[in-house]
């Protein structure tokens, strides 16, 4: 193969000096602390888009964990997206995922007395049936809802 043919190795982030790769982690924190930790916008964004980009964010946790978490959609009503927002806002997601988003915001409700204290799951349930044990008992009426 002659060298007029030769193939061109893209330029990547692995050869970009080490300052210039600094730079960008830092850029890059400051974008994301502004989409999920409730962070200044950082100089040359739109302050009105990223806080349009973080509501959906947002929203996309609040659809996750009502998912995850379908009792307390049934519990909470329509404060469902109230109490989420207000859990969410200026919080990322914690390590674990979507479970431990949910988890984390149970025990928020809990601790505002919003929720009653987790009933201690039967001997034997499995750890997927729990959530929507809670579900059914509060369709029959033997869990009443709080607030």
């Amino acid at each position: 193969m002659s060298d007029d043919h030769a193939q061109e190795t893209p330029t990547g982030a692995g050869d970009a000096p080490a300052g210039a790769r600094e730079a960008l982690a830092g850029a890059q924190a400051v974008l994301l602390a502004a989409l999920v930790a409730g962070g200044e916008a950082p100089p040359g964004f739109d302050e009105g888009r990223l806080r349009i980009q973080a509501a959906s964010l947002i929203s996309k946790r609040r659809g996750t964990v009502a998912r995850v978490r379908p009792d307390l959609v049934a519990l909470l009503g329509g404060d469902f997206a109230r109490e989420f927002e207000a859990y969410a806002r200026g919080r990322p997601k914690p390590p674990g995922g979507s479970r431990a988003d949910a988890r984390d915001f149970a025990d928020r409700l809990r601790s505002a007395g919003r929720l009653p204290p987790e009933p201690e799951p039967a001997a034997g349930t499995p750890r997927w049936l729990r959530p929507f044990r809670r579900v059914v008992k509060l369709l029959s009426g033997t869990v009443r809802p709080t607030g």
